[in-house]
């Protein structure tokens, strides 16, 4: 697949031009999109889901609004294998399965979304832009399907936490989330590294009530899941923060689950031109072993259903 020339400003980066495909119609598929329609530097959208239904229903709905808005942005129908045309592809479809457990609760997907994950990854093999997933548990499957698919993966996990733990702190020491700099790295979930040692509030460090912000960073989505259903707008922002880097529209830092020697989790990057380079943290003991627990975690979690990237072709 070529790559697409984009149009660029004086300052650097595309503004114009993009085709970004997205897989699955729901919650998040939904605010994604949505979310697109209002970039100036995205044309076209193309949305597959599970069902034909869903998506024409989505693609008529955004219509509406890119009409109301006046947005340039166009949506259309797609199938999977149709969405090699994309420069960019968001993957957020969920299995059918009701979620029961009280901790680990991003690993309880595991072994429904895994065949799913895993199919996608065969159908687009050989895509060589970037692929943004967000389907949990996300390290384990953005793995997944980068190990299938061959395509350069990112999760956003650890920038959604990375954006709560920020939240929490400026609330905790009373000052505005612009003060806070602080990163929660390895993996979305139980075990997250909070990186406490570099964080700094003003330019200075600060102190991190640990106990307190674990336990709002366990709570924050309970709660949205329990007002509204599920989490969307945090992890759909994560998304788009992240296609703005990857797509040369901006430069920046951003969290995100990449491989680090044969394991994906979340790693502080730094993006510039589209590239992304890692920007290692300065760990403390404790935060380190953090890191090392999670990378043992997330490599077992692996290995339960790796023997998808042998398994049969099956029909979307």
């Amino acid at each position: 697949m070529a790559d697409r020339p984009a149009d660029r400003d004086p300052g650097g980066g595309s503004v114009t031009g993009h085709t970004v495909g997205i897989v699955g119609a729901g919650a998040v598929g939904q605010t994604v999109a949505a979310l697109l329609v209002g970039e100036p530097w995205c044309n076209r959208l193309l949305i597959a889901s599970r069902t034909a239904e869903s998506a024409a229903g989505l693609v008529a709905d955004l219509d509406d609004m890119a009409h109301v808005v006046r947005a340039g942005t166009r949506a259309q129908s797609a199938t999977v294998a149709e969405l090699d045309q994309a420069d960019a592809v968001v993957i957020c479809p969920r299995a059918t399965f009701t979620n029961t457990a009280t901790r680990n609760v991003r690993m309880a997907g595991l072994d429904a979304n895994a065949p799913l994950i895993a199919e996608l990854g065969r159908t687009l093999t050989g895509y060589t832009r970037p692929v943004v997933m967000v389907t949990n548990p996300v390290d384990v499957l953005s793995r997944l399907f980068a190990t299938i698919s061959g395509a350069p993966t990112y999760g956003i996990g650890s920038a959604t936490d990375t954006a709560r733990y920020r939240a929490a702190l400026a609330a905790h020491h009373r000052v505005p989330v612009s003060a806070v700099d602080g990163y929660v790295i390895g993996e979305h979930g139980d075990g997250a590294v909070i990186c406490a040692s570099t964080t700094t509030v003003h330019g200075a460090p600060c102190t991190v009530p640990l106990e307190l912000i674990r336990a709002e960073l366990a709570d924050r989505p309970r709660r949205i899941n329990a007002g509204i259903g599920r989490t969307r707008h945090g992890p759909s922002a994560a998304v788009l923060s992240a296609l703005r880097k990857l797509l040369d529209v901006e430069d920046g830092t951003d969290v995100l689950s990449v491989n680090r020697g044969g394991v994906w989790l979340g790693i502080r990057l730094h993006i510039r031109a589209g590239r992304p380079s890692v920007q290692p943290l300065t760990l403390d003991p404790h935060e380190t072993a953090g890191l090392l627990t999670a990378r043992t975690k997330l490599q077992a979690t692996y290995s339960q259903i790796s023997h998808h990237e042998l398994g049969a072709r099956t029909c979307l």
